[in-house]
């Protein structure tokens, strides 16, 4: 069964990954179709056809490479200012390389299509055109976010006492068992059972389980917890030992440990190393149920989410060598390395299989599909080509040195010639690849696991 599960998780997150690089291309497609650009292709994958039909001007398929999609539009490069030089004079390789891309765009121009070019149309046109790719990206992400904290809802303690520690174990304890000379944990020592509702600790209401939570690390040594229980309060005398646990800052989120340099520390395995701090240990696990949050709680967690997607991004050529390392080196890998296809494939089949309610698993498949989709948004925007913000800044630019050749009464510049930028996009491609291939072999050979 858990290989089954294994299986069906791993084939339903391609299929989400398959179906947001169709929605990105989508988004690319209809913008270009609504201002009269001629779309010659719109495929998903790249290198063989498996499968395509024709409809309209477009023909529609999907390869084997399943690495990301495109829209082929026609007249992507704007006509040369001047003719190609047919004097025979020798080329350099770069200039070369300019001219190849210029012709093999040109090679895709049929009658009619003298109006239907990209570099045509206004440049504030061609940036939507740009844009709504990334933006399919941005909106699905946001649907399934929002699907998750303001419909199914985000775990969240409560004071009711889910379970009760028996005894208390040392550090060194390798496993879970109470020996006979263990001593009970302040919990079970004043009959603390679950199912009680703590509602004070030490006289202080503990309306939610931050205040429950923070008023019993704040306190150590005898104090009174008040519960509830079959509808009636009692206050229990309890002896909170002292214990070392992991730190959290004012908002209840985990601190971790920082080195001299201010970067943090990590273990073997490439796992953060929490923080400590004593606090009072009562030997409880609160009960968890799931709430949906509010608007602005939503809006809030996804902001959060944007910022740490642009750190990943911004983060990622420094991860080149440990995926490198990882990947032909046999380094462990970390669990913040970065992943393609077939690696948060492997991790969706793998929470899949996982031994937690339903709802848990399906809510972290459609969380990751949430992040592989903002992970989109936020490299297509990247300003070089050929992703599309490097369309984006091309268009953008050519809009300022018309509006500036226009205030000053100059000729007007033309528009943007994208083919002189096409050397750069080569090793952009070239680089993608080769760091798509390392990420194959890691993911293969030494894959990122969620669980030891």
């Amino acid at each position: 069964m858990v290989t089954l599960l294994t299986a069906l998780g791993i084939v339903l997150f391609f299929l989400g990954l398959l179906f947001s690089i169709a929605w990105h291309e989508l988004g690319h497609l209809a913008t270009a179709k609504m201002f009269g650009i001629r779309c010659t292709q719109y495929m998903v994958g790249f290198g063989k056809t498996l499968w395509s039909r024709k409809w309209g001007d477009t023909e529609y398929g999907l390869k084997l490479v399943p690495l990301g999609g495109y829209v082929r539009l026609v007249g992507m490069i704007p006509p040369a200012a001047k003719p190609r030089d047919t004097s025979g004079k020798p080329m350099s390789r770069w200039r070369a390389m300019i001219e190849d891309a210029r012709e093999a765009n040109s090679v895709e121009l049929e009658p009619g299509d003298e109006d239907r070019q990209f570099y045509q149309r206004a440049p504030w046109k061609r940036v939507i055109v740009m844009v709504a790719g990334p933006a399919m990206n941005l909106i699905l992400a946001v649907v399934l976010f929002a699907v998750i904290m303001m419909g199914i809802g985000l775990p969240q303690n409560t004071t009711t006492v889910d379970t009760v520690v028996k005894c208390v174990l040392p550090a060194t304890a390798t496993g879970s068992d109470c020996p006979p000379d263990a001593p009970p944990s302040p919990a079970m020592e004043a009959g603390i059972r679950p199912g009680d509702r703590i509602v004070a600790v030490a006289g202080e209401p503990t309306p939610d389980w931050q205040a429950a939570n923070s008023a019993i690390r704040e306190h150590i040594g005898p104090t009174d917890i008040t519960v509830e229980r079959d509808g009636e309060r009692r206050t229990l005398r309890v002896d909170l030992m002292e214990n070392k646990v992991v730190a959290r800052n004012a908002e209840g989120e985990v601190v971790y440990k920082k080195g001299p340099d201010g970067e943090p520390v990590t273990d073997s395995r490439g796992y953060r190393v929490f923080a400590t701090e004593s606090a009072g240990f009562l030997g409880i696990t609160f009960d968890q149920e799931r709430r949906p949050l509010s608007l602005g709680e939503s809006a809030e967690r996804m902001w959060m989410s944007v910022v740490g997607v642009a750190d990943a991004l911004v983060e990622l050529p420094s991860k080149v060598d440990d995926v490198f390392r990882a990947a032909f080196l046999g380094e462990q890998r970390g669990v913040d390395s970065p992943v393609g296809i077939v690696g948060a494939s492997r991790i969706g089949g793998e929470v899949l299989s996982q031994p937690i309610p339903m709802t848990d698993r399906v809510v972290f498949l459609v969380n990751m599909l949430a992040g592989v989709n903002l992970f989109l948004f936020a490299f297509n925007m990247v300003p070089i080509l050929p992703l599309d913000g490097g369309h984006i800044f091309g268009a953008l630019w050519e809009s300022v040195r018309r509006r500036l050749a226009k205030l000053f009464r100059r000729p007007d510049p033309g528009p943007f010639d994208v083919a002189q930028l096409m050397p750069v996009a080569y090793i952009v491609v070239a680089c993608f690849v080769v760091f798509s291939l390392m990420l194959l072999v890691a993911d293969v050979v030494n894959p990122v696991r969620i669980t030891q």
